[in-house]
């Protein structure tokens, strides 16, 4: 089964200070190498941005490195990002990113339910969060 990787994780992985550090990384050491893995290309800006001006770049250089390049990334087309702005519009939450909506959306058009992630919009939204 294949599990989406949300920017919350990405993160989570990059910064020694991030809350959820320890849980990331002992989750991330476990997958294995088997494992199908999939994010979108949005996620990858989004966390490119954060990795960048948070923690500078070399550690940039290292997310693309060692956790962006191996994972397959669906890039995103008008369809979904389309169907993602109406999402959000239509979900009326201010807290909610269109980030987040494309993800769901991505996941659902893959038949994705599980997802490695530390944003609560994912199980608010139905999916399996891990690590749980």
């Amino acid at each position: 089964m294949t599990l989406f990787v949300d920017t919350s994780a990405f993160y989570a992985l990059m910064d020694r200070d991030d809350r959820n550090h320890d849980r990331a990384r002992r989750f991330w050491a476990e997958l294995s190498p088997e494992e199908p893995l999939l994010t979108h290309s949005y996620i990858l800006v989004e966390t490119s941005a954060l990795v960048q001006r948070r923690l500078g770049i070399d550690a940039l250089r290292a997310f693309v490195d060692e956790l962006a390049l191996p994972i397959s990334t669906v890039f995103v087309d008008r369809a979904v990002h389309e169907a993602a702005v109406s999402g959000v519009l239509s979900a009326q939450m201010r807290q909610l990113s269109l980030v987040d909506v494309v993800s769901f959306e991505v996941m659902r058009r893959a038949g994705i339910t599980a997802a490695f992630a530390f944003d609560e919009h994912f199980a608010r939204f139905g999916f399996h969060v891990q690590p749980n």
